[in-house]
């Protein structure tokens, strides 16, 4: 890479250069090999250790409510709402053309990383930036994110997912080795991998087996897709069934060590999460990479935690749609008067809001019950529900109201229309 980089120099600093009227282009020919060089470095050379050892796995603490379901947000939670909106509309909107053919996804990822997302699941005294669990707090992060653009929410997300769930089960040494790279100034790109490819997939009937290794730790082997930068992962969750059993597991696995092919699998929407698709081929981990224990509720409550990440998307997504439509259908005329004078038009947008607004009502309950440690089954399910009905409706909806303006990429809302159909499919990835 250094000789590399030599040679380049000497040509960027030729007086060839400009006379040839090529100055600029060298230039940016030299930012991105150094820019790409050092990265591929900085990833071939990371090793995941324990800079200290903890007596016992740390929590975030229970959220200290009245009981009470209120809407209102904190003070901390409206500046950090207002900070990730601004974000979502000055960096992730104007992004999201670009990264849908795989353009700046690096550059936005490293920026929206500098939010902080990743310390949003993770104790103070871990080097995350809560006193108290908020699922309310991430649940409003994926919202407001996504309505700049779902895709890029994803994959800046997806790192924050697996560090929240090895804050929540992760034991003291799980902790101690990844959390404190997860919450650095270089945040590797992790994610979770529970979805395999196959029609009408469910996720607590897993086909990627873990079997128990011979010298102990497990072996693991099975196909997973629709995986958020898999190409980049230094870090992955994967879901796997014990053999022998049906209880559904969670293993630390990173790639590098073998055994892991990657190869990209665009999907018809998320296309700016850059995912990708993973063939595990005898894949040993050790004991020590179980997360959770194998326990059923760990898997089931990351499931359903997804799922509310998921509702956060479509509703953010959906309003995007909807914050679209209104101004286009009042200065859009036709017949001598604006369109939204049309019943039909009219009771097609006060219908996708109301539908917005009870998606994003149950969502929130749900959140909030989880911050409580109540049950959030329930509720969980039936976002789970109004994300897979509305979500795609909106979406269908928006292109609809724009009519022929609606199918054409000059307008976003066909984009937003292909990622909220993603909602209703997608399991795991993100975790609030």
């Amino acid at each position: 890479m250094g000789l590399g980089l030599r040679a380049l120099n000497r040509l960027a600093g030729s007086d060839m250069v400009d006379r040839l009227g090529a100055r600029k282009p060298a230039e940016r020919v030299l930012y991105r090999a150094t820019r790409d060089g050092f990265k591929v470095v900085g990833r071939a050379g990371r090793t995941f250790s324990a800079a200290q050892r903890l007596g016992k796995p740390a929590r975030p603490r229970k959220s200290g409510g009245t009981g009470l379901f209120d809407l209102t947000p904190s003070d901390e939670q409206q500046m950090l709402v207002e900070a990730w909106r601004d974000f979502a509309s000055a960096r992730l909107r104007t992004a999201a053309a670009a990264a849908e053919r795989g353009e700046g996804r690096d550059e936005v990822f490293k920026e929206a990383g500098e939010l902080g997302l990743t310390m949003l699941g993770v104790p103070e005294e871990l080097g995350g930036a809560i006193s108290e669990r908020s699922a309310v707090t991430a649940l409003m992060a994926a919202e407001t994110l996504a309505h700049g653009d779902a895709g890029l929410t994803v994959g800046a997300l997806a790192p924050a997912a697996v560090a929240t769930a090895l804050a929540l089960w992760g034991d003291a040494d799980q902790q101690a080795t990844y959390l404190p790279a997860l919450v650095s100034d270089d945040i590797p790109a992790a994610a979770l991998a529970i979805a395999e490819p196959r029609p009408l997939f469910n996720p607590n009937n897993l086909e990627t087996v873990a079997r128990r290794a011979t010298g102990g730790g497990y072996i693991l082997d099975g196909l997973k897709t629709l995986v958020p930068r898999a190409e980049d992962a230094e870090l992955l969750i994967v879901a796997a069934r014990l053999e022998g059993s049906q209880t559904s597991a969670l293993f630390l696995v990173e790639p590098r060590a073998g055994g892991v092919a990657v190869k990209e699998d665009p999907a018809m929407g998320l296309r700016g999460a850059g995912l990708g698709r993973l063939k595990l081929e005898d894949v040993h981990v050790g004991a020590e990479a179980l997360l959770g224990a194998a326990d059923p509720a760990v898997y089931a409550e990351l499931i359903a935690r997804s799922r509310l990440a998921w509702a956060g998307i479509a509703a953010g997504a959906g309003r995007a749609v909807l914050d679209y439509v209104i101004p286009y259908v009042n200065e859009r005329i036709a017949f001598g008067e604006p369109v939204s004078h049309r019943q039909a038009v009219a009771f097609t947008v006060s219908n996708v809001a109301i539908e917005l607004e009870g998606l994003r009502l149950v969502a929130l309950r749900a959140a909030a019950r989880a911050d409580a440690e109540q049950d959030f089954s329930r509720e969980a399910a039936l976002a789970r529900q109004l994300a897979a009905r509305y979500g795609m409706q909106i979406g269908s909806e928006g292109v609809q109201l724009l009519g022929g303006a609606g199918y054409i990429a000059e307008h976003p809302v066909e984009r937003w229309y292909r990622d909220l159909r993603a909602t209703g499919l997608m399991e795991g990835v993100l975790v609030v």
